[in-house]
């Protein structure tokens, strides 16, 4: 059991994550969350190459701040989930169907291929993925515009 006060995160010079815990330096190790999309804040699993478990870290803000912060690095740069804050326009009410949206990282436009894709998640939240299988999340799909709304209430 690694008290989670003993662990270091560094990357090698091959850029790779390291963990270095009681057992030893682990190489290569990944960051997994638990639940990326209910807690995305929540508890994290550190995978090896070999695809087992090396940590689990249940509390990742409990981690000594230098190994928060690689943590949160190296999860942003594997995470890609924009959020779409308001659909401008549909190609068409059936599908496929290519959306023109805005996200948090800027105007994008997806394709639709069936209503199925479109998957309620907590709440009002939903997760949208196109042809290319990227996942974009709604947050809050009450908080929409009213065209917004409009436009996504065709689909589900």
């Amino acid at each position: 059991m690694n008290d989670i006060l003993d662990i270091r995160l560094t990357r090698d010079a091959h850029g790779r994550l390291v963990l270095h815990d009681a057992e030893g330096d682990h190489v290569g190790v990944q960051p997994v969350r638990a639940f990326p999309l209910t807690d995305a804040d929540g508890p994290v699993s550190l995978v090896g190459p070999d695809g087992r478990e090396q940590l689990w870290i249940d509390l990742p803000e409990a981690l000594p701040a230098a190994a928060r912060a690689i943590l949160a690095e190296e999860l942003a740069r594997r995470e890609f989930a924009p959020v779409i804050q308001r659909l401008v326009e549909v190609s068409t009410f059936s599908t496929p169907s290519t959306w023109t949206v805005v996200t948090d990282r800027g105007p994008a436009s997806l394709v639709l291929k069936g209503e199925e894709d479109i998957r309620r998640l907590g709440g009002s939240a939903l997760l949208v993925t196109d042809s290319h299988g990227i996942g974009y999340r709604i947050a809050d799909a009450k908080a929409l515009d009213r065209k917004s709304k409009r436009l996504l209430e065709r689909f589900l």
